[in-house]
This record gives structure tokens, sequence and C-alpha cells, in this order.
């Protein structure tokens, strides 16, 4: 892409240009909606929609049908709450800390993560405000183990107390189907939901969905499948949502024996041509992509890191590309037709999740 194709003024500015696709978020939206219906579908929203920016996706998410959104804080609450309207309901996952009651307001649901938590919020609302009621299954992260849910439902009225709408809990191997672990926690959340009857039931997030309709319950709580993320290898009908370029910023030709970036890590056998590149580890390009592990493309054309990472910049070599064919400014693709998310976080050891969440401020974002 030339430097003056689809750009102008802050986006021609600027060193990359970040677009997140609103209609494919939607359309991944119905997509699982239609799945798992007649179950309900949320939108997990949390860690500012996976690094996209929750607030311009919320309302488009409402439009489409979305009533349930799932956050982490009681500060990412505060912020969505005034863009939905007063039907949509926004779960707190990280339950009810100390002291917080108070703080939540109409439409902001704790998830209760312990007995503590379940008599905090009986104590302080009577009944009177919902909640969930999480149950741990077998991660041991969050929720009440089984001692705490007998305790729980062994206290008279407790239950009730808290206003649960629904009990949850969370899959820890759904994205590796062939894994006996789902089902053993499928099996322990029946024997919860025996011991807590009359509540709705919320077990499936993105990759739990496609383990099929046993999983699905009342509600289901996608997340990274909204994002155009690859959940599980059962996935299917999920739209890429992120575009990533990032400008070139210089172009040089160096000769045999010339040393590239910090510590000097790479050495030229031969004469080739470099772009750097404005974009490094502090806008999420990992650091990892050092010495060719990394690449980018242009034009169709894979062109390898060469070289450290930096906290700004990086190097690429464009020997495979015609002379003349890439200028100062052009852009160069990161994510996009020929390398998705999940193809980046192959190349740097990790998951498609790490890569949008730590893609940096920087970039001119453009919401489509």
């Amino acid at each position: 892409m030339s430097a003056s194709e689809g750009v102008s003024g802050a986006a021609a500015a600027a060193g990359g240009i970040l677009t997140i696709g609103v209609e494919a978020v939607v359309a991944n939206w119905r997509s699982l909606a239609a799945r798992v219906a007649p179950a309900r579908t949320a939108a997990v929203v949390k860690a500012d929609a996976y690094g996209l920016g929750a607030a311009p996706l919320v309302r488009p998410l409402y439009d489409a049908g979305c009533r349930d959104f799932f956050v982490v804080a009681l500060s990412e609450a505060d912020l969505l709450r005034p863009l939905l309207p007063s039907d949509a309901s926004i779960y707190v996952l990280n339950g009810l800390l100390p002291g917080t009651a108070a703080a939540y307001g109409d439409g902001v649901v704790p998830v209760l993560n312990s007995l503590t938590q379940c008599r905090a919020w009986a104590d302080a609302t009577h009944g009177r405000r919902p909640s969930v009621i999480q149950v741990d299954t077998g991660m041991s992260r969050l929720g009440l183990d089984v001692a705490e849910q007998q305790s729980l439902v062994a206290d008279p009225g407790l239950v009730a107390a808290t206003g649960a709408r629904h009990v949850m809990s969370h899959l820890a191997c759904a994205d590796e189907p062939d894994k006996p672990a789902s089902g053993e926690q499928l099996a322990a959340f029946r024997a919860a939901r025996q011991r807590l009857p009359g509540l709705a039931a919320s077990l499936a997030a993105s990759s739990g969905i496609f383990l099929g309709a046993d999983y699905h319950f009342d509600l289901t709580r996608p997340g990274a499948s909204l994002y155009g993320i690859e959940t599980s290898p059962r996935a299917e009908g999920i739209r890429p949502v992120v575009d990533l370029k990032v400008r070139v910023a210089q172009l040089r030709e160096i000769e045999t024996g010339t040393s590239v970036g910090y510590g000097y890590t790479f050495r030229a056998s031969r004469t080739i041509r470099l772009a750097t590149l404005t974009v490094g580890y502090a806008d999420g390009w990992w650091r990892r992509f050092s010495g060719g592990a990394g690449a980018v493309y242009f034009g169709g054309i894979r062109l390898p890191s060469v070289g450290r990472v930096s906290m700004d910049s990086c190097s690429v070599d464009v020997s495979a590309l015609p002379v003349g064919a890439l200028a100062e400014g052009d852009l160069v693709e990161l994510i996009g037709p020929h390398q998705s998310v999940d193809d980046v976080a192959r190349a740097a050891g990790t998951i498609g999740y790490e890569v949008l969440t730590a893609l940096g401020r920087r970039y001119h974002r453009i919401y489509r």
C-alpha cells in the first residue's frame, strides 16, 4: 500500500494504522448466537475488548441483540455502563472485592467467587440486587469449591439473599477438545447445579461453544472468537477482525559484513536491502521476532525480520522486492490477509489473545 492510499490527516502522520472491523465483530457474535440458540450469547469485552477498544464495540453488539457483557474489573464496568441502555447487564468477573458492594450501580452485576463474597453481597443487598455465583470445577482459579458450595446451601436463605441469577464456571482445556478435562469439568458443573437448583447456568466461553450443545446451558460467554482469534480446532464461521499496517521509516542497502541492530546479532553475508519500520516491542511487535522469527508482507511477499526488534523500530529484509517497489512512508502488513493474528502468535510462540492485548496505543485506529 502506498503512503497516500486510503489515508489522510492523522492517519497519514501515524506510524501504524490498526483497522478494527466492527461489522466483523458483530457478524462473529451473530454466528455464535445462532450456533448456541436457544441459549443466550454474551460478549466478553474485558481488557478493553482484548485490546481492540470496548467503547466503539459495545453499542453495535447491543444493537445486534447482545444484552449480557462481561468485564473483569468494576472500573471497566463503570466506563461502559453509560454507553449501554438500561436493559443491558455488565458482569464483573473478578467479583466483589472488600468494601466495593456500594459501588455496584444499576445493571452492574458481581460474579461472586467465594463464600465470603456471597455473604458480603447478601449482607449488603438482602436479595435486592442480582449476582452470579461462580463454582470451581477443576481449574483452581476462581469460584466456590465443593465444600464452600455445601456451606452456601446449608445456610438457610443465603442463596436467595445473594440475588443469584446464574451459576457459572470456566473450562480450562476447551481449546483441546480431545482432552478428557472438559468432560470432567462438565460433570462437576452438573453436580454443582444440583446443589444450586433453580439457577440459570453458564459454562462455555469461546472454545467451549464448539464442544457442542451439552456445554451451552443458558448463557455462553464468547470473547476471543468475537475478535477473530482461533479458539478451537473445531471453530468455524469466524471472520478476521484486525488489519495492522506500519510505515517504512527508512530504506537502505548494506554491504557484506555490515551489522544490523542492537548487539550486532545479525551480520550480512551478502549485499541486501533493508527497510526500517515504525514498530517495536512498545507497540506489541515482540522482541522475540528478532533474527528472522518474525516477518511482514508487502504485495503478498514475505519480508523477514533482520537483527533485533527494538522498542520503537525493527528492520526487515526487502531484497525480494523489485528495486523501487517500496518507498519511505509506504505501509507494510503485519496482520491482515497474508498473516493472521494467530499466524503472528505462532511465530512468537504465544497465543492470539496475547498478541491483541499487547497492541500499543500509538497506532491510529480506524473502526470500520
